[in-house]
């Protein structure tokens, strides 16, 4: 490996978002992977969710390429993310507390040349949390 890929390979960055929200495991992972749930928080998507599944998300903007890499339910939940370039992978993670769950999202992969791609992440996934909790909060059982 030349000394240029070594110094850009140890520059990739990660967006990380984490929340305690007052809800069961069970609930969150149900609004993280059934389509017509994801789509009311996040984008259009034909998620199903099982290792090895490609899948899209779709916005007015363009779309995102993924595929499920792990699926541990009620706890894990990871994907990769390509789109305009970045070659990313987005982590779920869920551990149940006293009041609800910690729930963790990583987005890791973003190289340094990826600036806007990292910026807009960075932006836009605690909107997506935001609207991941109403959703939570209007959802049956």
């Amino acid at each position: 490996m030349s000394n240029t890929a070594a110094a850009t390979a140890t520059q990739l960055r990660s967006v990380v978002v984490e929340r305690d929200i007052p809800h069961p495991p069970e609930r969150i992972w149900r609004a993280l992977t059934q389509p017509h749930l994801i789509q009311e928080w996040l984008m259009k998507s034909d998620f199903m969710p099982t290792v090895g599944h490609g899948f899209k998300f779709s916005a007015d903007w363009g779309s995102v390429e993924c595929r499920v890499t792990a699926v541990e339910p009620n706890k894990t939940l990871a994907y990769t993310w390509g789109a305009y370039g970045l070659e990313s992978v987005v982590t779920w993670t869920l551990t149940p507390t006293s009041t609800g769950t910690h729930l963790r999202m990583e987005q890791a992969g973003f190289r340094s040349d990826q600036q806007q791609a990292y910026g807009g992440a960075k932006a836009g996934w605690p909107r997506f949390f935001a609207s991941l909790e109403q959703v939570l909060a209007q959802m049956e059982g």
